[in-house]
């Protein structure tokens, strides 16, 4: 039941996505030549939200829907792995048109040439897994 539930948010988080033209290469494209707001926009509702809600978890103590504690441990602070990871981030962002997201709800909504993306982050998403004791963090 639990996979259920969870199947149709992201569904719904899919049909938001496009709906919104979040997953739009065209708004994507526009927000990199900084030629529109309407990604900045979208972006920074998420973040927005995102940060209200993580300190609404942390103060009011919040439990999962299992009854579980929620933990947000902190994270170590680091100029190079954000700047390194972020612009590789952003690079194939621009590359491939799409973050993780919307790559799924494209391939959803029928565009199978996203496929070749899909794939490619699910192999670097690997490779990271195999070299991450390997790399500097």
């Amino acid at each position: 039941m639990r996979g259920f539930f969870l199947l149709l948010i992201g569904i719904f988080f899919g049909v938001v996505l496009i709906k919104s033209e979040a997953a739009s290469w065209f708004r994507i494209y526009e927000m990199f030549m900084f030629k529109s707001f309407h990604m900045f926009g979208i972006i920074g509702s998420a973040v927005g939200i995102g940060i209200i809600a993580v300190q609404l978890i942390k103060r009011l103590k919040l439990k999962s829907f299992y009854g579980a504690e929620i933990t947000i441990d902190n994270k170590e602070k680091g100029l190079t792995r954000y700047l390194v990871g972020g612009s590789l981030f952003g690079l194939g962002w621009a590359l491939a048109g799409a973050c993780p997201g919307p790559m799924f709800a494209l391939f959803g909504a029928g565009f199978w040439q996203i496929l070749i993306v899909l794939v490619s982050a699910t192999f670097g998403t690997y490779l990271y897994g195999v070299l991450k004791d390997k790399l500097p963090h």
